[in-house]
């Protein structure tokens, strides 16, 4: 992982691992339309993130067993993002986030990723609730830093509960009415609008 302010291409970069990346109006790719990306790591190589809000109908349970029963509502596989879709990163928030836990690595706070190969039962106590996202959004060296400077992305920084809430259809405007101002009026944008 590297260390704040490491210097890339004769400027500092902090890491934004943790962050959250909200696509603008003017992001059309369809793969991120209106979304919100946690970025679980951001290194000079390149940056990988999942997509909080594009739920599936697939239960979790369906697919991993006994994991679903950790699953937030909705308790469905979330389409993480593009990039390997048939493989499964999950998100956990830790009940008591100052304990190690093996398998668990922190991304920010009591939120992070967990190996999905442990056995849920083993983690019940120490695992408030989990998501499990299939695929997930993965950037190049440079990429994403190019795509916030051309006007791709705003970043926000994350809640603990931002990538578990109830009602992820809701978490685009959500987060950026929260924001105040003018990310705030952003939330009120028409999805059908062309932008130049």
């Amino acid at each position: 992982m590297q260390e704040e302010g490491q210097a890339i291409g004769g400027r500092a970069m902090e890491s934004m691992t943790g962050r959250l990346l909200v696509a603008t109006p003017t992001l059309k790719d369809p793969n991120f339309d209106r979304t919100v990306v946690l970025l679980v790591a951001h290194e000079p190589g390149g940056a990988l993130g999942v997509v909080l809000n594009r739920a599936t109908e697939v239960p979790v349970a369906d697919v991993l067993g006994d994991w679903g029963d950790l699953a937030r509502h909705p308790a469905v596989l979330f389409e993480g993002g593009p990039v390997q879709p048939d493989s499964a990163i999950c998100l956990a928030r830790m009940r008591h986030p100052i304990k190690p836990l093996k398998g668990f690595q922190r991304v920010s706070g009591a939120v992070g990723t967990i190996d999905l190969s442990v056995d849920p039962e083993r983690l019940r106590e120490s695992i408030g609730v989990i998501r499990v996202f299939a695929g997930y959004s993965g950037w190049g060296a440079g990429q994403v830093e190019q795509e916030i400077e051309e006007g791709s992305w705003f970043v926000l920084d994350a809640l603990p509960g931002d990538a578990f809430v109830d009602r992820p259809d809701d978490l685009w405007p959500m987060v950026l009415r929260r924001q105040g101002g003018m990310l705030a009026a952003v939330a009120h944008f028409p999805p059908d609008v062309a932008l130049n």
